[in-house]
């Protein structure tokens, strides 16, 4: 093969740290924003917290002679401790609090050989022994279903065979309350792992330990079905209410009709009236058919906006919400000095950190720039849903957005991830805002949110005996020039966790 040389002309694209770390901070939600920033002031000695809200200015090579001495000192003594960290034989603790040591005046005594841990210990050694206060005292792990039932245990008098058992069944709870696996398979598991000198349970003794777990709180707990757990709730109701017999016969012997909410039948089988099986169907729609669920939700997550949106006159204002604005700048006194250090693994280590700090200030102002040009630009087009509510949606792409800012939708979508837009209407994702389209019989188009939002507001008005079915809504949809297919209808419709009619239907 004959070797050659020759010249090719390309253009490839390389992304710079500096590009990266704005692309990386954009996509992060204020949460993660707030962590990043606190682990940069935690390596960054050039930046600090920004409490009285002034704009970091640029360093400046003269400063006032009276501060020279003690400023220089105390950054010598800061970079001597975060460069210690980074050697293996360093004992200065890598959980330091930069914007704590800022504000803490250095000791005129301190000397030159001394230790920075000596002065300020950190980390466990730095608490006060005689202190009885735990910040974290408080911060207990929410109580589970199996928790609850373990401590009703606890204090219920109990020979240790039958607790055996009983420890079996609230084992086999699942979340919702109820008794997972047959009493039976339980009761063989349990005497397959016992002792042989042990006696076997009986099925009729399981019974017993089982009803007594039934009688702990929450009141239909350990049922093995659903109508099991019902009438554990009518047994706890006061005799005296009315209507409760009748509850009680209409779950015992018609539990199928009741489930196929067929009413005629209902009346047929029960010898009631349609206004008294109203009433016995309002008492069992007080009870609880997963009476797990309670203490089995989850924690509820506080979201803080990150975009704020508001009224004045007859304008939308968009604006970030000042709360997750991050409160940081650059130290200009140890920006100062970086020319007025000797050594030079002192100026490098300076001048480096400083570089990092003005490049991570750059992209936080970069992502707050584009998410305010984004927010704004959605505000803008989703106008008629500030005004009207969902139904009002406007149909919205990511590159839509992206052709109006100028910027790539890759971008869009990492801008329009976890980040929160706070309304007169509520919070929202500013995903919501985007949706796809369905076209109109005038040749027009209309957002999926906006038929979402027809579609739960025709089942909330609609008669409860005689509810919507798919096809009716379809074809009012149709005579509001909305083309959608039945079973669109239904997918959407179940996108919005509504029932099918038939399970709508009630009576009043």
């Amino acid at each position: 093969m004959k070797q050659s040389l020759s010249l090719k002309l390309g253009q490839q694209l390389k992304m710079t740290p500096q590009l990266q770390q704005a692309i990386r901070l954009l996509q992060l939600s204020a949460l993660e924003l707030n962590q990043e920033i606190q682990e940069a002031l935690d390596s960054n000695p050039m930046l600090e917290v920004d409490e009285d809200g002034r704009v970091s200015e640029s360093s400046s090579d003269t400063l006032e002679e009276a501060t020279a001495t003690s400023a220089e000192n105390d950054f010598r003594e800061k970079t001597d401790a975060v460069a210690a960290e980074s050697t293996p034989s360093a004992e200065a603790s890598s959980e330091m609090d930069v914007s704590e040591q800022l504000s803490e005046p250095m000791s005129e005594d301190l000397p030159v050989d001394s230790n920075w841990d000596d002065v300020y210990p950190q980390g466990a050694a730095a608490a006060d022994s005689d202190s009885d206060f735990d910040p974290t005292s408080n911060n207990s792990e929410a109580e589970t279903l199996t928790d609850h039932l373990l401590w009703q245990l606890n204090l219920t008098p109990m020979a240790p065979s039958d607790r055996v058992v009983a420890l079996a069944i609230i084992d086999s709870i699942n979340e919702d309350g109820l008794l997972g696996v047959a009493l039976e398979s339980l009761i063989e598991g349990v005497n397959n792992a016992r002792l042989p000198d042990e006696e076997l349970i009986e099925l009729e003794d399981a019974e017993a330990i089982l009803s007594r777990v039934q009688q702990f709180d929450p009141v239909g707990v350990a049922a093995r079905d659903l109508q099991e757990c019902l009438l554990l709730q009518l047994d706890q109701i006061d005799s005296t209410t009315p209507w409760l017999p009748e509850a009680r016969n209409l779950l015992t012997h018609h539990i199928d009709l009741l489930a196929a909410k067929d009413f005629a039948a209902m009346v047929r089988a029960t010898k009631l009236n349609e206004a008294d099986l109203g009433e016995v169907m309002r008492l069992l729609r007080t009870l609880q058919p997963r009476p797990g669920a309670e203490l089995n939700n989850n924690e509820a997550e506080y979201v803080i906006p990150d975009v704020v949106v508001r009224k004045d006159s007859d304008r939308w204002l968009v604006e970030l919400n000042p709360e997750t604005l991050p409160k940081v700048r650059i130290n200009d006194t140890y920006a100062g000095w970086i020319n007025k250090v000797r050594k030079s693994d002192e100026k490098d280590f300076m001048r480096d950190n400083l570089q990092e700090a003005r490049w991570f200030l750059k992209s936080l102002q970069t992502r707050h720039d584009t998410l305010l040009k984004v927010a704004s630009k959605i505000v803008e087009v989703q106008r008629e849903f500030l005004d009207h509510g969902p139904e009002a949606m406007k149909p919205l792409i990511l590159a839509d957005i992206a052709n109006q800012v100028d910027l790539h939708e890759s971008t869009i979508s990492r801008v329009t991830n976890r980040k929160y837009l706070a309304t007169p209407r509520g919070l929202f994702e500013l995903k919501y805002f985007f949706s796809s389209h369905v076209g109109t019989a005038t040749g027009g188009e209309v957002s999926s949110t906006a038929i979402r939002a027809i579609i739960k507001k025709l089942t909330s008005d609609e008669n409860p005996r005689r509810p919507l079915s798919d096809s009716k809504i379809a074809a009012i949809l149709k005579d509001q020039n909305i083309s959608v297919a039945r079973r669109t209808v239904a997918k959407y419709r179940e996108s919005l966790s509504i029932p099918p009619s038939n399970e709508r239907k009630q009576l009043i």
